[in-house]
Order: C-alpha cells, then sequence, then structure tokens
C-alpha cells in the first residue's frame, strides 16, 4: 500500500513542474519522379532524406508504382538518396547531393539513374546488359505502336462495313419516300464504294506492316470483294488461309469466314461448284456458325439469280434454321422459274415444293417484307393461303 501511494503522490508532483512548449520546426515539401537507367518509372523503393551523407536516413518516402514520391521534412539541406527494396542495408543506389527543403515551399527533385554520369559508372557487364534491355524495350515499344495502329484501323474497318451494309437504309431514311429507285441504287453504290476503298486502303498498308497478321489480310479480302475485284480478293484470302492454317492454335471462325468469303467470290464468279465446296468447308470449319454460313450462300444465290443453286442452299440451310423464314422465300423464288401456265385458265401453275415454301414463309412471316408479294403469287396460281399450310403427298 505504501509503495502504491508514493508512486501516486509522485505523478502528482510531476504533473504540477511547469512545461514550456517548445515551437515546431519550419517545415517544407519535397517531390519527385525516380527514374530507372532504361528510361522507364521506377516503380518501388525509397528515397531518404539524409544530413549526415547518408549514415543516417531521417525521413523516408516510398516510390509508388508510377516512380513518384513525396513527403514533408523540416526546412534545412539534405542529401537525396534511392533505395530499391533489395538494397543491403548501409548502400545506396543513387543520390543528390545539396538538396535544399525550403518551409512553406514544396521542392521539386527528381532522382534520374538514366543521365550518362550514372550509367558512366556502372560496371561494363551491368552496361551492356542495359544496351540489351534498351534495344529489346525499343523494339517493344516500336511493335506496341503498330499494333494499337492496327486494332485502330479494324475498328475502323468495323465502322466503314456497318456503314456500308447499312447504307440502302439510311439512303432510303435520307432520301424520303418519294426517292426513285434508281437515285437510292446510285447513291448507295457510292457509298459503299467510298467505304469499302478506305477498308482497302487502310488494309493493304496493314498487311505491309505486319504481313504475317491473318485477319488483316480477311479485311483486305472483304474489301475487295466488296469492289468488286473478285480476282484480287481470291488470292488475299488465299493468303489469309494459308496464313491462319499454318498457325499454332488455327481459329475455327477465322477459317470459316475466309472459307465463307471464297465461296462468295465463287458464287458471284459463275462457279457454283466451287462455291458450294467453299461454303461447305467453311461450316465444318466452324460448325456453330453453320446456320450463318449456310442462309448467306442461299441469300448470294439469290442476288445472283443462279435459280438452281439457290434452291439447293436453300434446302441446305433449311435443315440448320428450320424457322428462317426468308430462306422459304428464297427457295420459293427459285422454284417459281419451273412454274408453268395453264392454257386454259391462264393461271400460273407452281411446283408443288414452291407453293410449300411460299406457303411455310407466310406461316412463319405472315405481315413479313414479301408478305404482300407471295400472297400475290399465290393467288394468281389459284392457291389458297393458308397458315398451317402442307404440301400434298406425291404419289
Amino acid at each position: 500500500m505504501k509503495r502504491t501511494i508514493s508512486l501516486w503522490m509522485g505523478l502528482l508532483a510531476f504533473a504540477l513542474v511547469p512545461v514550456f512548449a517548445q515551437a515546431p520546426a519550419a517545415t517544407g515539401k519535397i517531390h519527385g519522379h525516380v527514374t530507372n537507367p532504361t528510361g522507364e518509372p521506377q516503380g518501388a523503393g525509397t528515397v531518404s532524406l539524409s544530413t549526415d551523407g547518408g549514415a543516417t536516413l531521417k525521413y523516408n518516402f516510398p516510390v509508388n508504382a508510377s516512380g513518384d514520391y513525396a513527403g514533408e521534412a523540416p526546412a534545412g539541406t539534405y542529401m537525396v538518396i534511392y533505395r530499391a527494396p533489395d538494397t543491403p542495408p548501409g548502400k545506396m543506389v543513387d543520390f543528390v547531393k545539396g538538396v535544399k527543403v525550403v518551409a512553406g515551399t514544396d521542392v521539386l527533385q527528381d532522382i534520374d539513374m538514366s543521365r550518362q554520369e550514372y550509367i558512366d559508372k556502372m560496371p561494363a557487364e551491368q552496361r551492356k546488359q542495359l544496351e540489351d534491355l534498351k534495344k529489346a524495350n525499343s523494339e517493344a515499344i516500336k511493335a506496341n505502336k503498330i499494333i494499337n495502329q492496327l486494332n485502330a484501323d479494324l475498328r475502323a474497318v468495323n465502322e466503314d462495313i456497318a456503314q456500308a451494309e447499312n447504307a440502302r437504309t439510311q439512303v432510303a431514311h435520307d432520301l424520303g419516300a418519294n426517292a426513285s429507285a434508281t437515285d437510292i441504287d446510285a447513291k448507295v453504290n457510292a457509298i459503299r464504294a467510298a467505304k469499302y476503298t478506305d477498308i482497302e486502303t487502310m488494309m493493304t498498308r496493314d498487311t505491309a506492316l505486319k504481313p504475317d497478321e491473318p485477319i488483316l489480310w480477311t479485311e483486305l479480302g472483304r474489301a475487295q470483294i466488296g469492289l468488286k475485284k473478285y480476282d484480287q480478293a481470291e488470292t488475299t484470302y488465299k493468303k489469309a488461309l494459308a496464313l491462319e492454317s499454318a498457325a499454332k492454335k488455327p481459329n475455327p471462325e477465322v477459317i470459316g469466314n475466309i472459307n465463307a468469303g471464297l465461296g462468295e467470290i465463287y458464287a458471284r464468279t459463275g462457279k457454283a461448284p466451287e462455291a458450294t465446296a467453299a461454303f461447305d468447308a467453311a461450316v465444318k470449319a466452324d460448325p456453330t456458325r453453320a446456320s450463318f454460313y449456310l442462309r448467306n450462300e442461299a441469300v448470294i444465290y439469290f442476288q445472283e439469280k443462279n435459280s438452281a443453286a439457290q434452291i439447293a442452299a436453300a434446302d441446305e440451310a433449311i435443315k440448320v434454321s428450320p424457322n428462317d423464314a426468308i430462306l422459304y422465300y428464297i427457295k420459293g423464288q427459285g422454284l417459281i422459274q419451273n412454274a408453268t401456265v395453264d392454257p386454259k385458265t391462264q393461271r400460273i401453275v407452281l411446283p408443288p415444293d414452291c407453293t410449300a415454301a411460299y406457303q411455310k414463309y407466310l406461316e412463319l412471316s405472315p405481315n413479313g417484307p414479301y408478305s404482300g408479294e407471295v400472297k400475290g403469287i399465290l393467288s394468281q396460281a389459284g392457291e389458297k393461303i393458308s397458315s398451317s399450310y402442307k404440301a400434298p403427298k406425291r404419289r
């Protein structure tokens, strides 16, 4: 008990001793950037301030991932020292002498290890490693710039293609309902020619910059098809196919698109067997997009007015996409070429498969863009329009 009282009394006595507060030392701020010998930011380590040549590190400021540091210290003259995370105790990586921290100001002091003075003091082996690293970095930077340009061009290509494909809708809107088909066609063709020419120009340049990239050749071929340069497009697509096929892991979608591009070329130049083989190769390469490839095949034959090929293509596409109304319209348009005229009634006589295709189109798309035309054909043929039509069984 006595001991406890004695301690308490002592504390009371100490508490009563007057304390005179000292005025705080005036401080200033310091900040800067640390650059390594390659010229890149040094994104780790510590910047310290010392007043005794580095023997004592009084104020320590971490270097962030961007190579920046910042801190505050009493006004004075310091040696600014940089140490890496793995720098042994008592050692330093770089320093700057005679740096003054001024009260109330923020001093900038960078530490630049890419300066020639620092590099000259490095051992010969390290200088050699540094030169090799700089060369590698320079090549990487150059390659990255090229890749960034290529990616920007590919984004522009996608925009141009979208505008080319949607040109008719946009032109019809812009010219209004009173515009003639001739005026619309002329404007659409002008827009598409301009867009595909832009793509051809970009991809011709980009295939020269990176000739081993299949996607660039693919987009070049696509532009050449749009410009109806079919011979050039065939050569371009074959180049793309050879490159992609030789890759360590060929991309099925890229190979599918290339073969589909070749199929379009052949279909538009009257080479139906070659076209069919190319589209079949596209489906084999990328079965997940079979409906897309086969639908396009049928549409292209329809545009080229190759009725026999469009019927066959539509049949194959229907197997994959039995609920795609446009395929039945395309098939019917091909089959109607075989229609005859009844000499007694002067009505057209449709082949049974043609009637079935048209009726199926109306079943799937009763108010579709071709429904009026299809109903008119069926009416002229004396066929009853039914939403659940079934073709009569053949005997």
